[in-house]
């Protein structure tokens, strides 16, 4: 893909990420259902952190083209390795999660991920927005660009640091307030939650694998942007 394109289609994911975030974000407070936007608001979950990550993404990636358009080449080569590490280790493994996650929960108990209540107040398109458009959009980059994987040792442990952050977050939220994040969460003992939290970093750490397949099945081990 010529990089003008690509810079034009990473300015539109850029713009189209910032909307979303900012439409999840300043939703009125006497519209949020009392059970759902507590301490810690938006930002414990899961879904509108992604939104920030993948803003994040694909501002940086918006940047590298850009100059490499007009021949910053030694600056482009620093904000595309910060580009290709976030793509890699984050914005991928992440929005597939939260896509195939989300999905799956809620087509067995919605409840447990995103009470109906939430349907009064989160417009169907922004739900599909946060929670379906994610998966193309990353499917989408991997095709659009090769991207470098840092070694599989410093990616899973940058991985499994962020997600140990997260979980941190959610239980200190438990700690304050008495409620979990997710209603899932309350139908497990601390060591079913514990068994849980595994799986789901065992499940996310397959994304970082199957990411790191296709970027190398289509791209192969040499071609690098």
């Amino acid at each position: 893909m010529e990089i003008s394109t690509l810079a034009t289609y990473h300015c539109l994911a850029f713009v189209w990420y910032f909307f979303v975030a900012y439409s999840i974000t300043h939703i009125k407070t006497e519209e949020r259902p009392s059970e759902v936007f507590l301490y810690g608001g938006q930002w414990k979950y899961l879904t509108v952190l992604n939104l920030v990550l993948q803003a994040v993404f694909y501002g940086v990636s918006f940047l590298a083209d850009v100059l490499r358009l007009i021949k910053k080449l030694r600056c482009a080569k620093c904000v595309i390795s910060s580009r290709d590490l976030l793509f890699s280790v984050l914005a991928f493994p992440v929005s597939t999660f939260v896509c195939i996650s989300f999905w799956t929960l809620y087509t067995y108990n919605r409840e447990l991920v995103y009470p109906k209540s939430l349907d009064g107040v989160i417009p169907l398109w922004l739900n599909h927005a946060m929670h379906t458009a994610v998966l193309p959009f990353a499917l989408l980059e991997i095709l659009a660009l090769p991207h470098r994987y840092p070694a599989k040792k410093k990616g899973l442990i940058l991985l499994g640091f962020v997600a140990f952050l997260y979980i941190s977050w959610v239980l200190w939220i438990y700690s304050v307030t008495g409620e979990w994040v997710y209603p899932l969460f309350a139908l497990f003992s601390p060591p079913g939650l514990a068994a849980f939290f595994a799986g789901s970093l065992a499940i996310i750490v397959s994304f970082y694998n199957f990411g790191e397949f296709l970027n190398r099945m289509i791209w192969g081990q040499s071609k690098f942007s």
